[in-house]
């Protein structure tokens, strides 16, 4: 049995491709075997890859994404130059860094050669060294030599390869300057990060775009296929850019591909400048315009918001007392019992009218407006998260949102007066007794409206109000009512607790994309300040709320409160950049064979870090020694590369990489000389920085 287990563990490894040479088949072919002085001919360089592997377009992907373009070096005779590579249009495909650019099967890299007037006739011998980079589950560099030769005559020869060639050029991309097409920013910038959309006439049904390379932008390679007006009969995409230290672009340059891997593709060269804001995409500043539409189903979960507040154990024993004192007040007069009933609703949007002016004053002060812009703040995102928590934990019951009693006193008077003084105040007292149960739908409408303009806001707001003092209304219109009501009990306990699931359900979706753009450690740190908090919350209502230790519970809540946010939001989250200015202390590359051998082959040290995010030894390491300032700047100022193997999940390259070196897993650290004929140095399991710099100054010399 044993014996069985190990065979199986070994199958992994044992699927591993064994080779160390490339597959891929190149040639150099020419268009002609003989020219004029003066003229010129086409050499194509043909890469013939085998089936499932590929190599890479002149723009692989996005900045640190993978592949490497294909390069040609030429030694040419005396008098014969070379122009740029013509790229044929690439597919796209998915490598595990991003999108990326690439070619299947055979492709031809088309250069045009330029014979001297001066050239003399005769035999002429051109040399070209092709290197390039092809993968399919793993990636292996190529590098070969090719040469062919053509003859310089008095007459032109004859054409050579002439299906190759018109296959070639027919995969080469048009002109595009006839086309109607445009391309403008989408919306403010934010950070180093930004949109950009691109339209233009076509009858195509999918469309993409693939940018070059180049310094004035890098433009991801992921594609949003974006909906036109009905009847422009324009197609829009939107693609993200990162900012580059010369400053924002004035224009992008790549292909616009109608029908992108179908037999109707169409490939066009353009070259487009940028203008903001995007074409019908937002309006003035970049924020989007008002939607009815999209406000009512908010005003819908406003007021299923406020109309469950009525069945919370904070307002409902008191629902039916209210009901009855009224009734008692107006004797049998039911225009009375109505007239109360209606004052007790306007006590109740008058309270909600008041936190909409609070509402107000805080959006002010903020300056937080616009239908998307307060999500795209990771403050706000990271205290709604912990907002959401916290309104859940208090459902829980693990502290209690109440008033002084000082404030219940002063209430208790107001309410119990006679007339429509005690029904308004009973109104305002029931708004305020059902603040600390919000209810589910009620924390995402609020939310909502706080990043609303103000005529938004009052709207949410008093719809809350409307759903809070629906049923009283209703009751006092019609109090034989009362007896269909539910009786209070032991179940409005349980369906408080149960309304904080939702709301952590809503937390853990703001987590979601909150978290994972704060750094590569952002779900822990973030993970353990919801923990920090949840701890403080409990103590309050465990300690201070139950017990009555005021000061201990304080104390211990504010030492908790202040090493989350100086510890953890401050010091690990660094919360206050935004994510698209977060430069990370060292620029990892993902690890490969072939990313080692590029490096060291250009005289470059290497740094490479098996690590896995369940590995608290490797995070440690990499927080206490390796991104730290000191050693990030080492790398920086030796040109170091710095490479990171992820073993989160089985990858065998890596499972063989760790028993090369005896380790059984991560982490393992390797440090390569810049001389490539040096064995790599293992750096021991638990790093400190002299022991990192020291190995990086050794690579260096």
């Amino acid at each position: 049995m044993f014996r069985l287990l190990a065979l199986v563990g070994l199958l992994p490894f044992l699927a591993l491709p064994t080779r160390s040479q490339a597959l891929t088949e190149v040639r150099l072919v020419l268009d002609h075997d003989a020219v004029r002085p003066g003229d010129s001919l086409t050499a194509g360089v043909e890469l013939k890859m085998p089936p499932g592997w590929h190599t890479y377009w002149r723009n692989p992907s996005e900045a640190g994404g993978a592949g490497i373009r294909t390069k040609v070096d030429w030694t040419l005779p005396e008098g014969i130059t070379a122009g740029e590579i013509q790229w044929p249009v690439p597919a796209k495909h998915a490598d595990p860094a991003g999108d990326a650019h690439s070619f299947e099967g055979t492709a031809m890299l088309l250069v045009s050669l330029k014979v001297g007037a001066a050239v003399p006739t005769g035999p002429q011998e051109i040399k070209a060294r092709v290197s390039w980079l092809e993968c399919a589950s793993n990636c292996v560099p190529g590098r070969v030599n090719v040469s062919t030769s053509f003859t310089v005559a008095a007459t032109a020869g004859e054409a050579v390869h002439a299906e190759q060639f018109a296959s070639a050029r027919a995969r080469l991309p048009k002109d595009g300057k006839s086309l109607e097409a445009r391309a403008s920013w989408e919306g403010a910038e934010a950070g180093d990060s930004r949109a950009l959309v691109m339209e233009w006439k076509t009858d195509a049904k999918s469309a993409d775009f693939f940018a070059f390379e180049g310094p004035d932008a890098v433009v991801s390679a992921h594609t949003e296929l974006v909906s036109a007006p009905a009847g422009s009969g324009l197609i829009r995409l939107r693609k993200s850019v990162a900012k580059p230290e010369s400053g924002w672009p004035t224009q992008v340059h790549g292909l616009l591909v109608a029908n992108p891997g179908s037999p109707s593709e169409q490939a066009f060269e353009v070259t487009l400048p940028l203008s903001s804001p995007a074409v019908g995409a937002t309006g003035a500043g970049g924020s989007e315009p008002f939607s009815f539409a999209a406000l009512l189903p908010m005003l819908g979960l406003a007021f299923i918001g406020g109309l469950i507040l009525n069945i919370m154990p904070c307002v409902l024993p008191v629902l039916a007392l209210k009901i009855l004192g009224f009734v008692r007040q107006a004797g049998s007069d039911p225009a009375r019992v109505r007239s109360l009933g209606l004052l007790y609703g306007a006590g109740v949007i008058t309270s909600f009218l008041v936190l909409a002016a609070v509402a107000l004053a805080v959006q002010a002060a903020g300056g937080v407006a616009g239908w998307s812009t307060a999500f795209q703040n990771p403050q706000f995102r990271v205290m709604m998260c912990i907002l959401l928590v916290l309104v859940a934990l208090n459902l829980f019951g693990v502290f209690e949102v109440t008033l002084s009693g000082g404030a219940m006193g002063a209430a208790g008077e107001l309410t119990s007066k006679e007339g429509g003084a005690g029904a308004f105040f009973n109104g305002v007292l029931a708004a305020v007794l059902a603040t600390p149960c919000t209810a589910p739908f009620l924390a995402t409408a609020i939310g909502f409206a706080f990043t609303q303009p103000p005529v938004v806001l009052l709207s949410i707001f008093v719809t809350v109000g409307l759903g809070l003092a629906a049923p009283f209304v209703v009751l006092c219109w019609k109090p034989g009512w009362l007896k269909l009501m539910p009786k209070p009990g032991v179940w409005m306990l349980r369906f408080k607790v149960a309304m904080g699931f939702p709301l952590l359900a809503s937390a853990v979706w703001v987590f979601w994309f909150t978290a994972g753009r704060m750094g590569s450690a952002g779900v822990l740190w973030m993970g353990l300040l919801l923990v920090m908090i949840a701890a403080a919350a409990w103590v309050w209502g465990e300690f201070g709320q139950k017990d009555g230790k005021i000061g201990l519970a304080g104390g211990i809540v504010a030492a908790l409160l202040l090493t989350g946010y100086f510890g953890i939001l401050e010091g690990q989250l660094d919360w206050r950049t935004p994510p698209g200015s977060r430069k990370p202390k060292v620029d990892w590359q993902p690890w490969s064979h072939a990313a080692v051998s590029k490096a060291t082959g250009e005289g470059r040290p290497v740094l490479v870090d098996f690590t896995a995010d369940g590995c608290l030894n490797c995070q440690l390491n990499k927080r206490t020694s390796i991104e730290i300032k000191s050693t990030a700047d080492l790398i920086r100022a030796r040109k170091v590369v710095a490479l990171e193997g992820d073993f989160t999940d089985l990858d065998p390259a890596i499972a063989v990489e760790l028993q090369k070196f005896g380790r059984r897993g991560v982490p393992l650290v390797l440090v390569y000389s810049r001389d490539a004929s040096k064995p790599p140095r293992v750096l021991p399991t638990v790093l400190t920085p002299s022991v990192v710099q020291e190995a990086l100054d050794w690579a260096s010399h």
